[in-house]
């Protein structure tokens, strides 16, 4: 009789070694099954079943059948067979069940592995949970910080409009009320003027009905002598400072102009002076190039009469400052002339000494000059309307001693002031000016 064994297991593996050695005689060997629970797996056996045996008498190993040698040895070798084979299939299992251990342990670290690292996800989860909710926190916390920022900022923007706007009128009316100051130190100083001009004429009629020889000499004064300049005056013996008429070499046009026969030596034609406000030089181009004021007190000379006079011969010009701490200064040109009306009265300067800067305060090379109606500067913003007054600006330049005139007290800080750069600075407004020419060879 032949046996064969079989197996599988029922948590998914087939072992089939060792199953070709016997699978000859399995086939014509009937078979039943027979089914092992081991852990969460299951095995089931196929066994072999006697067939057509030749006698129906069970099997007995220890029974002997002397009548028929040939089936026992026959018995005795299919037993063997079956034997080894059986035992081969046991060793099998063994190796089966060890392997079966080792996956089970296998799949319990696994499992375990699995179990630890769900945990850890688990807690990275909870952990993205807390940050997601501290983050719509902080989130909230910054949009509640920005809109308060901005109401704050809201309110503070509305403040310094506020400020704005008042600081606009009080500047309004500080610059009204400096206005009505200037104008009313302008009239105060124009009926100081008339005053001082009545005193001297009623000392002088005084001194005429006094005198008996008066008389002449007050004539004498007034008398209408004619000169190119001034220092032709001074050296044909008239050397008293006062007005005297000036005519232009070949024209008959007269000038009336102050004389200044003490500064260096005398024979000084004085072109321009300012000592009280008394004139407004805020003029047009016209009324600079024919002249305007009082040569008794404050007056521009004129372009054209100087243009003409400077043309004709080399001139030098002195320029003489005044602060309202009692301070002079001057400016020294050793040549100085102006260009014609065509040429915008340009002016030419050369050789600076002096004591009020070593650069000079009129900028290099000549510019032209500008008026309120007549823009001939160097800059887009129209120098003479922001600066006042008639001048050779430049680009706004360091110099216009025919800005505004602003009392002691108020002549700091002031853009269009009198101002003469390299000696008291860009804001300073001077108490008086005056500008002067003479013959070089004089």
């Amino acid at each position: 009789m032949q046996l064969a064994a079989c197996f599988f297991l029922g948590c998914g593996i087939i072992l089939a070694s060792g199953y070709n050695s016997f699978s000859k005689s399995m086939e014509t060997i009937g078979k039943k099954q027979y089914q092992v629970q081991h852990g969460s797996c299951s095995y089931t056996f196929l066994l072999p079943e006697a067939d057509n045996c030749r006698s129906s008498t069970p099997y007995v190993s220890n029974a002997v059948q002397r009548d028929a040698p040939l089936d026992y040895d026959d018995s005795v070798q299919r037993l063997q067979l079956l034997e080894n084979i059986m035992e081969n299939n046991t060793q099998w299992l063994m190796k089966v069940s060890n392997q079966t251990t080792r996956l089970e342990l296998q799949l319990l670290e696994h499992s375990l592995s699995t179990n630890k690292l769900e945990r850890q996800i688990s807690d990275q989860t909870n952990e993205i949970t807390k940050l997601q909710e501290k983050n719509s926190f902080l989130e909230k916390r910054v949009l509640e910080m920005e809109d308060k920022h901005m109401l704050q900022l809201k309110s503070i923007k509305d403040e310094k409009d506020q400020l704005q706007v008042l600081v606009t009128r009080q500047n309004s009316i500080i610059e009204e009320l400096e206005k009505q100051l200037v104008t009313a130190t302008v009239n105060n100083s124009v009926l100081q003027k008339q005053q001082h001009d009545l005193m001297e004429t009623v000392h002088s009629l005084l001194t005429m009905i006094s005198t008996p020889n008066s008389k002449s000499k007050f004539i004498a004064k007034e008398e209408q002598i004619s000169f190119k300049d001034c220092a032709e005056a001074f050296k044909s013996g008239l050397t008293t400072s006062g007005i005297y008429t000036l005519t232009v070499s070949n024209t008959a046009q007269e000038k009336k102009a102050y004389c200044d026969m003490e500064t260096g030596g005398g024979g000084w034609t004085v072109i321009q002076k300012r000592e009280d406000g008394s004139v407004d030089f805020h003029r047009t181009w016209k009324e600079y190039k024919m002249g305007f004021g009082d040569p008794a007190g404050e007056y521009w000379l004129g372009n054209e009469f100087v243009s003409q006079l400077t043309n004709q011969k080399r001139y030098v010009l002195k320029i003489q400052l005044k602060d309202w701490e009692g301070n002079e200064a001057y400016s020294l040109y050793d040549h100085f002339s102006l260009a014609s009306e065509e040429q915008k009265y340009r002016i030419y300067l050369k050789g600076l000494t002096g004591t009020a800067g070593k650069i000079s305060s009129i900028s290099q090379p000549g510019n032209d000059f500008s008026t309120k109606d007549a823009d001939n500067d160097k800059c887009i913003c129209k120098c003479s309307q922001m600066l006042t007054g008639g001048w050779w600006f430049d680009a706004c330049g360091p110099s216009n001693l025919n800005g505004m005139y602003y009392p002691l007290r108020q002549n700091n800080n002031k853009f269009n002031g009198i101002k003469w750069y390299y000696w008291k600075g860009s804001g300073y407004s001077l108490k008086a000016t005056t500008m002067m020419i003479r013959p070089a060879d004089f």
